[in-house]
C-alpha cells in the first residue's frame, strides 16, 4: 500500500511511525511532515490545509489510503472531498467534525442529549459575555468557539482575569475568527482524562485512556499549551470509570451525531473531567490528540493500517484491537518562549544518543542545509513505553537528558499523578 499523512507535527510522526510498522505498507509519503518525519517517510511539499494539493498529489500518486492528523483539514472538509473522488481517507466528514470545530455547536447537542459536561453559555456580544461572568462569578473558563491549536481556552479563577479573557477573545482578537463567538462554562473541579475512540456508526473500539499535561509549568502552573507530555494508561480511569463512560458519553455522542445528520467514522476524542458528581465532558475533538497519541501508539499491539480499514469497510464490529500491557510517557521538549512568542532555527542535538527504546517524535522541527532546526513552539516529544509508569517515566527523561537545542524547556513532572496513585 501508498499511504498519505497529512500533517507535519508529533502526532503524525507518530503516526508514521505506527504505520510504517505495518507489513501491509510499501511507501508512506507526508504533508507536509517534519525533520524527523523526513528520516522514515517522503515529505511532500503540500500544505495540511491545502485540500486540492493534496487531492491532486493523492490522485497524481495513486494513494491507497490517506489519514488525516491535524482538525483544520477535516473541519474544512478533506474527507468530503476525496470520498467523492473515490479515493479512501480516514477520518470524519466536515459535518461530523464540526464537534470539534464549534465549542458551542458541541455544547447544545451535548445539552439536547442529556451528555454530562459544566453548564454553560455562549455569546456573540463582548458586552453580553461579559454581564454574564459580572452575574455568575469565578471561577469560569472562556473558551473561542473555533478552532484556536488547542490554546483558546483561559481558565479564569476571579472575575478580573474572565473580563480579561472576553476581551482577549472578542475585543482585541487573538485567536482570530474563532472568537467571534465565546462559550463561558462552570469550572469543574477533579482529574482530567483524555479518552480516545475508533468510531464507526455506532461501533466504538476505546483506545487506553491518557492524561495529557495542558499548563506549560511544573505542578500545573502558567498558561495552556497545546499539551506538555501525555502518559498511558492513566490509572484514574478505572474499569468501573470507562464502563460509566462508554454508557453516557461515548455511545449516546455518536447516536446523537447520528441523530443530527453527522455519521462518525474516525478517532473520536473525548477530553473529560472526572469530578466527585461523575465524569463530564470538556470537549471533544475529531483526531487523534496530540501529546496523547505518542504513548498511545506506543502500547497499541494491533496494525494500525486494519484497524484504518475495517472502519473504512464498515467492519470495526469484527477487528480485534490489543493493547500491551505496560505504560508510555510523552515529555514535550518546547522553544524557548512557548506558548508565547517563541524563538526558532536552533539546531537540535542528541537525538540519535537516546538510550534504546526511546523513540524521539519530531513536532515543530524542519531541515536546514541537512540539520534539524527548531521551527515550532512544541520541538520534540521524547517517548518511551515500559513496564510500568516509573521505569517509562525514568527512561523519557534519559532521552530528554540527552538531547539540546538552546532555550530547551520541558516538565520535569509528567505522569506525577500516575505516581501519586501507585
Amino acid at each position: 500500500m501508498k499511504i498519505l499523512v497529512v500533517g507535519g507535527g508529533g502526532r503524525e510522526h507518530a503516526l508514521v511511525w505506527k504505520l510504517k510498522q505495518s507489513p501491509r505498507v510499501k511507501e508512506i509519503y507526508c504533508a507536509p511532515g517534519n525533520a524527523g518525519i523526513s528520516e522514515i517517510a517522503t515529505c511532500i511539499h503540500v500544505a495540511a490545509e491545502d485540500n486540492q494539493g493534496l487531492l491532486n498529489f493523492a490522485q497524481k500518486e495513486q494513494i491507497d489510503l490517506t489519514v488525516v492528523g491535524p482538525e483544520i483539514p477535516l473541519t474544512n472538509g478533506i474527507v468530503d472531498l476525496f470520498q467523492k473522488e473515490g479515493l479512501k481517507i480516514f477520518g470524519p466528514s466536515k459535518a461530523a467534525a464540526e464537534i470539534e470545530g464549534s465549542k458551542a455547536l458541541a455544547k447544545d447537542i451535548m445539552a439536547k442529549y442529556n451528555i454530562p459536561t459544566a453548564r454553560y453559555a455562549t455569546f456573540e456580544e463582548a458586552e453580553e459575555a461579559r454581564a454574564y461572568v459580572r452575574q455568575y462569578g469565578a471561577p469560569c473558563v472562556i473558551k473561542a468557539d473555533g478552532l484556536a491549536a488547542g490554546k483558546g481556552v483561559i481558565v479564569a479563577m476571579d472575575d478580573e482575569t474572565a473580563l480579561a479573557a472576553v476581551d482577549i477573545i472578542m475585543a482585541e482578537r487573538a485567536f482570530g475568527k474563532a472568537g467571534d463567538r465565546v462559550v463561558i462554562e462552570e469550572f469543574l473541579q477533579g482529574e482530567e482524562v483524555s479518552i480516545l475512540a475508533f468510531v464507526e456508526g455506532e461501533t466504538i473500539v476505546p483506545m487506553v485512556a491518557s492524561q495529557d499535561h495542558k499548563r506549560v509549568g511544573d505542578q500545573d502552573s502558567g498558561p495552556n499549551t497545546g499539551g506538555m507530555g501525555a502518559y498511558a494508561p492513566a490509572p484514574v480511569y478505572t474499569p468501573e470509570l470507562a464502563k460509566i463512560v462508554e454508557r453516557d458519553i461515548l455511545y449516546p455522542t455518536v447516536k446523537a451525531l447520528a441523530a443530527e445528520g453527522r455519521p462518525y467514522r474516525g478517532v473520536l476524542y473525548a477530553g473529560l473531567m472526572v469530578t466527585p458528581q461523575g465524569p463530564k465532558v470538556l470537549e471533544f475533538n475529531a483526531r487523534f490528540g496530540d501529546p496523547e497519541t505518542q504513548p498511545v501508539l506506543g502500547l497499541l499491539e494491533t496494525d494500525l493500517v486494519d484497524i484504518m480499514e475495517a472502519i473504512l469497510e464498515g467492519n470495526l464490529a469484527q477487528q480485534s484491537v490489543q493493547w500491551k500491557d505496560q505504560a508510555a510517557v510523552c515529555v514535550v521538549m518546547a522553544a524557548k518562549g512557548y506558548p508565547g512568542e517563541y524563538e526558532k532555527g536552533m539546531p537540535i542535538s542528541g537525538c540519535d544518543q537516546v538510550p534504546a527504546g526511546v523513540e524521539v517524535f519530531h513536532a515543530g522541527t524542519t531541515l536546514k542545509d541537512g540539520q534539524a532546526v527548531v521551527s515550532g513552539g512544541r520541538v520534540l516529544g521524547v517517548t518511551a513505553v515500559g513496564p510500568d509508569i516509573s521505569t517509562a517515566i525514568e527512561q523519557a527523561y534519559q532521552g530528554v537528558k540527552a538531547i539540546h537545542f538552546e532555550g530547551a524547556h520541558y516538565r520535569s513532572d509528567i505522569a506525577h499523578r500516575a505516581l501519586n496513585r501507585e
